[in-house]
């Protein structure tokens, strides 16, 4: 019999996509970051954190496959008791989608370095492997992040806040990638006519493509919505919104995602364990007085959005 674990186990991705059209500043500096307030305030085990970024130098490249694979292994090691955490900083984006189950007619995805998109679908497999008594942490700051886990439950969700104008002192770019420029980038390596997307993914990746276009329709269909399951998703907005990657005008200004800033504020002015649910409010206040347009959102069974951040109940 399995002994009880408490460790905590993390996969930290950054996507910055350096030197093409598509290129952030701020992605590996949020999750290097992120890194350190896992050592310093959560006593995550440095060797219990895997940092994939896409840097010149970077051993491991967070391409799809790589990035699928760090998190099968964390989820194949967790034990009851564990508490898992993957931050994604990069592009996001929506693709079409043909479920009848899927109300919007659009799947949520994120854009790893080499376009192998990982999407909803395979969130949600992930988080119904993860062992009874464990946690499984997303933090998405990306575009169109909001129900990136296909099926949990919506606890903090779209806003009817009104805009504000974006700050003028920085750079801001959204991070995303329309589907059209994925599609003809795709298009572009496979040299196959056609707008189906999956064609283009499963041709290039094979079976380390999505399981989005892998498995048929119905079969998509009938995956189990676990509704008290231990998944929780805080998204940097809302499905329909973009997210901001920053990149200060100010020599020596360090460029950054919006959300995972506000996460790292929130988290230096409020020394005692937050819930999930009061990381994704005051983080939405910090957003709103520095002039975003993005809503932070929460996925969550209701027992988990009351939990403390990164602590099991």
């Amino acid at each position: 019999m399995k002994e009880v674990g408490n460790k905590g186990l993390a996969v930290l991705v950054g996507c910055n996509y350096a030197n093409t059209p598509n290129e952030l500043h701020g992605c590996i500096n949020d999750v290097l970051a992120m890194r350190q307030v896992l050592i310093d305030r959560f006593r995550f085990k440095p060797d219990n954190i895997h940092l994939l970024t896409d840097e010149p130098d970077s051993p491991i490249k967070p391409t799809g496959a790589k990035i699928m694979e760090a998190l099968n292994r964390m989820v194949d090691e967790a034990e009851p008791g564990d508490v898992l955490y993957f931050h994604y900083s990069g592009h996001g984006t929506r693709i079409p989608s043909n479920r009848r189950a899927h109300p919007f007619h659009q799947d949520e995805a994120i854009v790893p370095c080499d376009y192998n998109l990982i999407t909803d679908v395979d969130f949600q497999n992930l988080v119904n492997r993860v062992p009874k008594g464990a946690t499984f942490t997303i933090l998405s700051d990306s575009c169109h992040s909001g129900g990136l886990i296909d099926k949990e439950k919506e606890q903090i969700g779209p806003s009817s806040l009104p805009p504000n104008p974006i700050l003028t002192t920085t750079i801001h770019k959204s991070k995303t990638i329309p589907f059209s420029s994925i599609l003809h980038h795709l298009s572009s390596i496979t040299q196959i006519n056609t707008s189906d997307i999956g064609t283009h993914l499963l041709e290039l990746f094979g079976s380390a493509a999505s399981l989005r276009f892998s498995l048929p329709s119905h079969e998509l269909d009938s995956i189990p919505s676990i509704h008290e399951d231990d998944g929780i998703l805080l998204s940097g907005c809302q499905a329909n919104e973009t997210s901001a990657d920053m990149n200060p005008h100010e020599p020596g200004g360090k460029a950054y995602g919006a959300f995972s800033n506000a996460v790292q504020i929130v988290l230096k002015e409020n020394l005692d364990d937050l819930s999930n649910k009061e990381i994704v409010l005051m983080a939405r206040n910090v957003l709103q007085k520095q002039g975003f347009q993005q809503h932070p959102c929460l996925y969550s069974s209701d027992a988990h959005a009351n939990a403390k951040f990164l602590k099991q109940i």
